[in-house]
């Protein structure tokens, strides 16, 4: 479908990408943060400049590496984007469940990697860090959460 401007507006996913299907197509990609990938109306544009609607079901979340659209001779990824994130390298499994439990009271994403939680760089997760007397650094890198948080 295309709207009054002539944008391609997406109102469903294609589905896996299959290599062999698109081989030989120009790869496009659309960089998003996590709460980005959750915004299931929106505009996007793509690294080479495209332009496209998302009109998703509500509840729609963009996977990393999800196929969005298949033109006539490219085809769009969604790539996870870099983002600012607290990485806590708890020193104990008790203490990354307890940090991963008061993270989740404050209603925020989590991500599980490599040993290290990460969590959205914001005001009140850092509070709560310093409260509970856990090393963190600052980091900048694409956020996948286990659970997309509430989104209040």
């Amino acid at each position: 479908m295309i709207d009054r401007q002539g944008v391609v507006v997406i109102t469903g996913l294609p589905g896996p990408a299959d290599p062999t299907r698109l081989a030989g197509y120009e790869a496009d990609t659309v960089e998003l943060t996590a709460q980005e990938r959750r915004r299931a109306r929106r505009r996007v544009v793509t690294r080479a400049g495209r332009v496209f609607t998302l009109l998703l079901p509500p509840g729609e979340v963009l996977a990393p590496g999800a196929l969005l659209h298949v033109g006539a001779d490219f085809y769009v990824t969604v790539e996870a984007a870099a983002e600012a994130l607290l990485a806590i390298t708890p020193r104990t499994p008790r203490e990354g469940i307890r940090v991963a439990l008061e993270i989740g009271q404050l209603h925020a994403a989590l991500a599980v990697t490599a040993g290290r939680l990460l969590v959205p760089d914001e005001p009140p997760v850092e509070r709560l860090l310093a409260r509970l007397g856990v090393a963190w650094t600052r980091t900048r890198e694409p956020f996948r959460p286990v659970s997309t948080g509430s989104p209040h």
